[in-house]
Parts: C-alpha cells; structure tokens; sequence
C-alpha cells in the first residue's frame, strides 16, 4: 500500500500559525494580568535547563511555559510512552525552592550556585524535579514566574476556573489556530471536555450557534457556545423558583432563598454581602439585585461549600489537658514507599508536617562516622540522616499549624549515638525543643496545646520519673518497649534486645522525655494503679483489635487519664493502612496511620483534621473526657452521646470531572457516585448512584439517600466518585470526607481532592443535604 503524506506547510501557513499562536499568547497573558511580566515571557520563550537525578547524571533539557499559560513542556532524548509525559501543569505544582533546598540538591548539586538551582515539588508522588540554569537571572525567571501562576490559581473562584479550562480546551480544539471552530473541531473539543455525544447533538449544537451560516462559530458565536456547554438546568430551576419577572434576585429573595433552603439564620444585610461579593453584573451589583451568573458564583464559592467555613478557623477550646484531644499522626513518616525496600526521603516529613500531622516518627540506628540514621531496620530501605530530618523538622513543624508536634522515637542505637541525636535536637531545635515542664514544677496533669504552641515534645524511653532526681548514671537500663517489642507472635519485625530484655539509654537523651513517657502495657488495673499521667503505651492494631473485643470502656477509661498511641501491624509491609474509627471511638489519641499510602482512610484521616482549623489537634467529645465512663462504642443503646439523626443527600449533579488515571485519553468518563457514612458500627452504611455513560463534563443523577446515624460526634460523612467499569473494579476519580457535624445544609457543591488530597479544581460535585 502507498503511503500517503501529508502536503508540506508553505512558509506562509507557518507564519500564520506563529502570528495566532502570539496572539494568543498576548490574550492569555492579558486573561491572567501578566501582560508586561518578563517573568513569564522568558519562561514562554523557554530555556535549556540541566535536571539532576545523581552526582553523574546531569542532562540538558529545554522547558518551556505553553500559550496556556497552564503547562510546561520541556523535550527529552529518553523514550516516552507518551507525549504527555513530557508535559506537567501549574496545578501538579506543589511549591518551588529556590537554592538547594530539595534532598537531591543537598546530595548532588552543593558545588553549583545556589543562586542557579531551584526545586519543583509535586502534589504526587512522582519525584522532584531538581534544575540547575544557566545563571542567577534565568532561574529567577521560573522561581518567581512559576509561583506568580500558582499564586493566581489559588484566589481563582470555580467560576474563573471554568473560564480558563474551557479557554484552554478551546485553543487546542482550534487546530489551524484561525480562531474560528469548525464541526469537526467542536466535536474534538467536546471529547477533550470530557463529554462524548453523538453527531446529531454536536450537528444541533453547531447549527445554533453558527449564525452566520457559514460554516464555523467564531467571535460572538463562540461566546454562546460556551454559554450553551456551560448552561447548568438544575441552577436554573433553583433561581427560577426565587428571582421575579426580571430575572433577577432581590435581597428579599435571596435572603428568603438562605434562610427557607440553606437553612442559615442570617439577615438581609448578610444577603447584600454576598450580592456585593459574588455578582459580577455591576449595574446588578448597584441595585442590591442578583443575577443567574452572580448566583452561581455565590453556590460555588465558600459560602455554598459544604463544609461549615467557620470550621476552618480554630472554634474548640484548646485549653483542656493534652490527652483530651485527638492528635492527627503518622506511622513511619519517613518512608515513602512500602516498608521493606521503599526510600526513605525528608520529603516524606516535609509532606506529613505540610498535611497537618502533629506526631511523626524516627526510627533510629547507629550511622555511619558516629551519625545516626533513620530508616526500617533490617530491611532494604534506604537511610537518611538524623540531623538533616531534625533540620527539616525545624524548618516546616509549624507552617500548617502552631500547636505542639510530638517526636515518636523508636531508638536502637548505641549509647554514644544517642548522646549524638540528643546534641542535635538540642543544637538544632533550640528553644522549640521542650526540655523541662511548662513552669519548672512536677507536674499533676497534661499541659494544653495552648500551653504548648510552638514546641516539640519527645516520646520515647525515660530513665526515671519527672519528680526523680536525675542523677542517675548513663549506663542505666530501661527496658526494651518500643514498637518491635509490642508486636504480637506472628509479626515479623526484628527487635533489638539485650539477654537480660534490656537497652541501655543515654541519660542526655532520657533528659528530653517530658510528657510523653513510652513504658509497657501491663494490664489496664496495672496502668491505673502503677502508672503516672505523662507514661504512655504503644499498641500495635492486632493487639488494640484484642483490648476490645468485648468492650473498649477500660481503653476508654485509661485515655481519659494517660496518651495512647495506635500503629500499624508489621505484616503491613506494603505501607497500608487499617480503618482509624475504632481507635477513635475509644478515645485514643494518637492514631498512626502510613501517610504515604492513599486511599479510603486516609481520606477519613484528611477529612477529621480538616476540622478546628486543620491544626491537627480535635478535641474529643465529653463523653470520652468524662472521668465516670458509660459510653460504649459497641453498644450505643442509651447515653447522652445518642443522638438520632436522619441524614438526606441528593447527589444532584457533577462539573468538569477529570479522567481517571488509568483510562486512555481518548477515553471519556462514566461516572457514578458512592456516599459513604462512618463511624460507630451501627452507622456505617454505603451507597451508589447509577452510572452515567460518556459524561465526565455534567453528569446529573438526581438520586436520594438516607442515612440512620446515631452518634453523630463521631461521624463522618465521604463522597467518591468513581468511573463505572463493568469488567473489573471501578477507578478512583476524586472524593471529599467531613465530620458529620462540619456539614452546611442546603444545596452545596463539593470541591473533590485527588487520591492524594489535593483539589482537584475545577471538579466538583452538586448535593442537597437536609438533616432531621
């Protein structure tokens, strides 16, 4: 068969496609308020950038920022299953650092200028992207251009979103860049918005908007195809219901609309606000009136979010006593893999500590040249040092909350080492290190997390008890407790013992335990008799599964005096996680979940310390603060803590769904959406909508679910999309989890995250949610 060519370009038809693809350059750069910005054009220019991987391997790339404005291309010699590998977006971007700030820059690039490196860190967890340019200048263009656009993206509302992804899809979709669309092209750029419809729609669609008749939608045209895609029906039956003959709202109205259907005790002057806000017609926005438009800003802005915004503040008291709170917590933070020959990476802390945990943890070894390490003993995971995760500690403890961040040390090392871990923590943490209690007294009872804003607590073995003289020898004895000695018979996990069933520990480094005292579970009557509030246990899941079989009030009953602490059983060698919901509806406080591992609970996870100002710190219901303990998580019959609710979601509709990982991108979505309610064992219940076929752009569903929920303190409610297969299991799309007491009535949209917690924009879901 002779193959047939395409027709060269003529240099003129290359000159044409330059000349359009400027000009939408310029228009871009004008949609975004960068029109003058050299920033911006140098990275749209490109530039020959080295990306390091080892202390050899340094290759030349060429990066360029794309007329979207939104992507950067950069070319590589290395075989590629796809084009698209070749490409990341501003919104992959999870921070730029300049210098050399990354663990690849410390280990590879120290000899080069820190002025010439920076980092790209991504939301997944694909690996950093370490460049060096080829001076100060050139990197400073994509430091601050890159975080110019990242700053932009973060105070866009769902509805620039919209705007700037249809803008984007559009140019693609306009393959001769003439500005104008034509029916194949339409039907190109449907496929590309997520939607698949037949030829007969794409026909009708056209034709309405192709006034001209001559054969393309161009300039006006344009602008009411977007408006005929972007038309949401069930909004508009909703304003319809509250606006006049003008179609428009007046405050009467809306406040009519907040009070009678989002079921919020507000005023007319609230409702003026949000007119002022959210409309974008100003001479509407003059006469206190609301039109279509501003309403649909309104819905999809934090005021129509499903989450209660003013959650997102510090609203619980934070003066209680230490133990009376959950504390959110991480289980082998510095893996960031499985556990057996997975890498161990500050980056792992760096990701913890930016998702709000507020108790990691340190496996330590004896290091090389008198340097400990940190890694999973007796496995194939790679180490890091002691000192750079204490340095990193200090570096990103506080940034996402000011409350107090427990250090969990599992120590295995020599007593010469241990005197070099406490020399570190000392030299490096400084006066955030807590070396002695809050007023220099022996202390009765926990401190709050008020009390202790802004400093480090270390967990592990103490020599003697706080009131004790600490004149004791460093050659004494503790006995060997830490998480390898609570394992139960049938995990695998090496310990480190003496004969004798002791560890000798450094009493620089027993100097450092305050509060958080590790010792061994002997019994519930033995803690209560033996123990002091500030000594605290470790229990691995399987042996916590045992503790409450038949009841958890004794679990209940020593957490409302001392700290437990909750962790993964080792046979998880895979890094996965158990369900966090027992642990918690028996008081415990710190529940170590593998925060590299994504998936149902971690989601859970997010989604409680989403609560109180994502500080990490949730204060637990008084039904488990109570000294007197009557609930029972197994049997919540009668009690204050009973509460029946009944729980009504309208999964109403979804917009601008992204694809799945694993489909083809030629493929479209078919979606469906589960509704999950957790908590004590009687409330846990799921439920499906049907699945809507080729439609990831607006599916709408308009199903109803209700849910019996009986504790709802200790609830949770979880939405997941997912794309139908009927072959094998269904993909992963994006969810949203929230306390059930965190929950806005009313119609609401939902801002999905991505598998691995992050927003998902501009996908979203459409509910209604009434409680009775």
């Amino acid at each position: 068969m002779q193959c047939i060519r395409k027709p060269r370009r003529t240099e003129q038809e290359d000159e044409r496609l330059r000349e359009a693809s400027n000009k939408h350059i310029l228009s871009n750069l004008t949609r975004l308020g960068f029109i003058n910005d050299e920033d911006l054009k140098a990275m749209l220019k490109g530039s020959n950038l080295q990306k390091i991987k080892s202390s050899t391997w340094k290759k030349p790339r060429f990066y360029k920022l794309l007329e979207d404005c939104r992507t950067v291309w950069y070319d590589s010699q290395k075989f590629l299953k796809s084009a698209r590998a070749q490409i990341f977006t501003i919104d992959d971007i999870q921070e730029l650092r300049p210098g050399h700030q990354s663990e690849g820059m410390q280990r590879f690039a120290m000899e080069i200028p820190a002025a010439r490196c920076f980092s790209i860190i991504f939301k997944s967890r694909r690996k950093n992207l370490d460049l060096i340019a080829i001076d100060a200048k050139e990197a400073k263009h994509w430091i601050n251009g890159l975080n110019k656009l990242k700053k932009r993206d973060s105070k866009m509302n769902n509805r620039e979103w919209l705007d700037q992804w249809f803008q984007i899809y559009l140019q693609k979709a306009d393959i001769n860049k003439d500005n104008k669309m034509n029916l194949d092209e339409v039907k190109q750029f449907l496929h590309m918005m997520n939607i698949e419809v037949d030829d007969l729609y794409a026909r009708d669609l056209f034709t309405k908007c192709d006034k001209s008749k001559d054969g393309t939608i161009h300039g006006k045209e344009i602008e009411e195809f977007y408006k005929l895609v972007t038309e949401r029906e069930e909004i508009t039956t909703i304003f319809d219901a509250y606006s006049d003959k003008h179609h428009v709202m007046t405050v009467e109205k809306l406040a009519e609309f907040l009070r009678k259907e989002q079921r919020e005790n507000v005023n007319q002057e609230y409702a003026v606000q949000l007119i002022q806000k959210y409309e974008l017609n100003e001479e509407a926005k003059f006469e206190s009136l609301m039109t279509k438009d501003g309403f649909m800003c309104y819905l999809m802005s934090p005021a129509g979010d499903i989450f209660n915004q003013d959650h997102k503040k510090i609203y619980q008291n934070m003066t209680k006593p230490l133990n009376q709170y959950y504390i959110s917590s991480s289980h082998n933070t510095y893996l960031t893999k499985d556990q057996l020959e997975g890498p161990s990476s500050i980056e792992a802390y760096i990701s913890a500590l930016n998702k709000g945990c507020r108790c990691v943890e340190l496996d330590c070894w004896d290091g090389r040249d008198g340097e400990p390490v940190i890694y999973h003993g007796y496995t194939l995971t790679s180490k890091i040092l002691f000192k750079d995760v204490i340095q990193t500690i200090k570096q990103y403890a506080f940034k996402a909350s000011p409350y107090p961040l427990i250090l969990s040390l599992e120590n295995h090392c020599s007593l010469e080492q241990q005197i070099v871990m406490a020399e570190h923590m000392r030299n490096i943490l400084g006066d955030m290190l807590l070396t002695s209690t809050i007023d220099g007294k022996v202390p009765t009872n926990f401190p709050s997390p008020e009390q202790l804003k802004g400093k480090i607590l270390v967990k592990g073995k103490r020599l003697n008890h706080l009131e004790d003289d600490k004149g004791t020898g460093e050659d004494d004895e503790v006995s060997d407790e830490d998480e390898a000695a609570e394992q139960d018979s049938d995990d695998e996990k090496k310990e480190i013992r003496v004969k004798s069933g002791k560890i000798k520990l450094a009493k620089e480094l027993s100097d450092l335990v305050i509060y958080c005292k590790s010792v061994h579970f002997n019994g519930f009557e033995d803690a209560m008799q033996n123990q002091v509030f500030y000594e605290m246990s470790s229990f691995v899941e399987n042996k916590f599964n045992k503790l409450i079989q038949e009841t958890a009030k004794p679990f209940i009953q020593l957490n409302t005096r001392q700290l437990s602490r909750i962790y993964p059983a080792g046979l998880r060698t895979d890094s996965s996680n158990y369900s966090p919901l027992d642990m918690w509806n028996a008081g415990c406080q710190i529940v170590a979940l593998n925060f590299q591992t994504p998936g149902q609970e971690m989601d859970i996870n997010q989604g409680k310390f989403l609560d109180n100002g994502f500080s990490g710190y949730n204060l637990k219901p008084k039904f488990l603060r109570e000294k007197k303990i009557s609930f029972d998580p197994k049997n919540v019959q009668k009690g204050a803590w009973l509460n029946q609710k009944k729980l009504h979601v309208m999964v109403i509709s979804a917009q601008q769904l992204p694809k799945s990982n694993r489909m083809k991108f030629n493929s479209v979505v078919d979606p469906l959406v589960a509704v999950e309610v957790f908590g004590v064992s009687n409330d846990n219940e799921s439920k499906i909508t049907e699945h809507i076929p080729n439609n990831g752009f607006n599916p709408m569903w308009n199903t109803t679910f209700q849910f019996n929920i009986s504790v709802p303190e200790l609830a949770f409610v979880r939405f997941v999309v997912q794309d139908y297969d009927m072959s094998s299991r269904n993909d992963f799309i994006g969810q949203f989890t929230l306390p059930f007491t965190s929950l806005k009535l009313g119609y609401r949209h939902i801002h999905l995250l991505s598998e691995n917690g992050h927003h998902l924009a501009p996908a979203t879901l459409f509910v209604h949610i009434m409680i009775e």
